[in-house]
């Protein structure tokens, strides 16, 4: 729960294009998300997530403004080739986003 992050999840929702559904469906997450998020802290007795394990809670803090832009690439390259045939290169750069790395990444795919 602690690396989930429902700004950049609502850029995920906005690549559905029916926004009445997009809605809905986004408006039951995020309450199940803020009501589980009460319920742990309920039950750990925290205040925060994580404060009981603060070596991830760094961690985490220290990864995230690496991880949030590949996100946000990830959403872009999505948008961009929803009305398109998929590519190798689409899915070579999509695949870089999910893995955070260009190299190593070996990719079968119909040009």
């Amino acid at each position: 729960m602690a690396k989930a992050d429902l700004t950049i999840a609502r850029h995920y929702a906005a690549l559905v294009p029916d926004e009445a559904l997009r809605e809905r469906v986004f408006q039951m997450l995020e309450e199940e998300f803020r009501r589980t998020h009460r319920m742990i802290l309920l039950i750990t007795g925290q205040r925060e997530l994580l404060s009981g394990n603060l070596v991830l809670a760094r961690s985490i803090r220290l990864r995230n403004p690496y991880v949030d832009p590949m996100s946000l690439i990830q959403v872009a390259l999505m948008r961009r080739n929803r009305p398109a045939r998929t590519t190798k290169t689409w899915i070579y750069a999509l695949a870089a986003t999910i893995k955070a790395s260009p190299r190593g990444y070996v990719i079968q795919a119909k040009a």
